[in-house]
């Protein structure tokens, strides 16, 4: 048997402006691949002409096109979807395949995003910003226990002062997927690789 048919799949969504390497996508990413799963960075280009919320489903497109392809020709699963921002349109995708997610700075304002959530039957963990005019701290409450809100965070979880505070915002977003990731998913952290 391939050992790829048995692989389980951290599928890592970028956001709009920004690929799925910038540091809260990569530590959330790293946090992952020490639990075993392999991490799978998603790449695009979301058609310029198109605001965030017209652009729900060419996500779920390039999202559901992507598990697919991995399902199909690279033998693994997805066990995982890690998400940012525009990424968070993909949470039918999440709630249709019964597949966990962490959701970075989701999109909460916008109805179908949130409905979607509403709709997931698999757990979820939601990280924003008091200060971020697409996040609802309340909805967010409504839709699963699993939150971390941070207060006067914008959108790219920046607070105001010095850039200490917005790194001990980030270690602050690491510490609660990981507990995630362990405490409700049920993964447990391996023997570092490098």
């Amino acid at each position: 048997m391939d050992s790829r048919q048995t692989e389980t799949l951290a599928v890592v969504i970028p956001g709009m402006r920004f690929g799925p390497h910038v540091p809260l996508l990569a530590y959330a990413s790293r946090i992952a691949t020490t639990r075993g799963l392999r991490s799978v960075p998603m790449s695009w280009r979301p058609p310029a002409e198109k605001t965030s919320a017209e652009l729900g489903p060419w996500v779920v497109e390039q999202v559901t096109s992507a598990l697919d392809k991995l399902s199909g020709a690279q033998g693994g699963s997805a066990s995982l979807l890690i998400g940012k921002s525009l990424a968070s349109h993909a949470a039918p995708v999440a709630a249709e395949r019964q597949l966990p997610a962490v959701w970075l700075t989701p999109l909460l304002t916008q109805a179908p995003v949130a409905a979607a959530l509403a709709r997931a039957t698999a757990p979820v963990l939601l990280v924003g910003g008091t200060a971020d005019t697409l996040w609802d701290g309340k909805v967010a409450r409504s839709l699963t226990e699993h939150v971390v809100e941070i207060e006067q965070a914008d959108h790219s979880l920046w607070v105001p002062g010095p850039a200490a505070g917005s790194a001990a915002v980030l270690g602050r977003v690491a510490d609660a997927i990981e507990q995630f990731l362990d405490q409700v998913l049920g993964l447990s952290a391996q023997t570092p690789t490098g």
